[in-house]
């Protein structure tokens, strides 16, 4: 049976980005007081891993760190279709950085059980620091493809996959287990059924603290952040916004004047 374990990650609503704060001492994003929803990118892991179920005999567990409310988001990717659904929760994994995170999924997968394939979507939208990924490689020690595309043979223990560089892509072969991360290229990320709301009732969700995973308070969240933040600034962006009104024709004549006296539009 093959043993996938897909990362995912609660990040704030896009929706309410205008909301986001840092909190001054921390230096982190308080996330609070905003509605949590699972991270874009993370979407097509899961997707990824859910079409590797149907061809194969699978296991897919889905794992997150994050405070109690990201339980909401591993009850959606139960209901999407994994079979098992775990999450990290203690109030010492606040702050962490990509190090502590990572640090903290890999104890959260070594307590799964051996895994053959762990699935991470390229970045995450509130931190997109793209390194969450090979570091949880480098501290389960073993072997990582990122900006995956496409996975082109997943047959046997050796799979071949299409990674993304900037104007072209690589051909992989890499042995499991093994990590890989992807983009959005890899797929179209499915929607939510009624049965799988349903189904997903039925599904456990099991919640470990520092203590289950049996790690020290002073390697995880922020103590355990080798980040440091040590300055911040704000940047206020303005901009001047004229309406144009009248009928379809005097407005599009306008526009077009607006943008030839403004110098985007040539006179000739």
């Amino acid at each position: 049976m093959l043993r996938i374990v897909v990362c995912v990650k609660a990040v704030p609503d896009p929706k309410e980005a205008g909301r986001i704060r840092i909190d001054p001492v921390s230096r982190a994003l308080v996330r609070a007081d905003l509605p949590l929803v699972l991270n874009p990118l993370d979407k097509n892991a899961m997707e990824a891993a859910l079409e590797l179920k149907e061809q194969f005999d699978a296991h897919l567990s889905v794992l997150s760190m994050g405070p109690p409310p990201a339980e909401s988001v591993v009850t959606e990717c139960l209901a999407l279709g994994a079979d098992q659904g775990y999450l990290l929760s203690d109030r010492a994994l606040a702050g962490a950085d990509a190090y502590a995170t990572a640090y903290t999924l890999a104890k959260g997968i070594e307590k799964i059980g051996p895994a053959d394939l762990v699935l991470c979507g390229r970045a995450s939208s509130d931190g997109s620091t793209e390194w969450v990924g090979p570091e949880l490689a480098t501290l389960l020690d073993i072997p990582i493809v990122t900006m995956v595309k496409e996975i082109v043979e997943c047959t046997g223990e050796w799979w071949k996959v299409k990674a993304s560089l900037d104007n072209g892509y690589r051909v992989v072969r890499v042995k499991l287990p093994a990590v890989l991360t992807v983009t959005r290229e890899l797929n179209i990320p499915r929607t939510l059924s009624f049965s799988g709301i349903i189904q997903a009732r039925r599904k456990q969700i099991t919640q470990w603290g520092i203590d289950d995973l049996d790690v020290p308070e002073e390697a995880v969240g922020l103590k355990g952040s080798p980040t440091i933040v040590s300055e911040m600034t704000t940047r206020e962006s303005k901009r001047d916004v004229e309406m144009i009104s009248g009928t379809r024709e005097e407005m599009a004549e306008r526009l077009i004047q607006e943008l030839a006296d403004a110098g985007f539009l040539s006179s000739s």
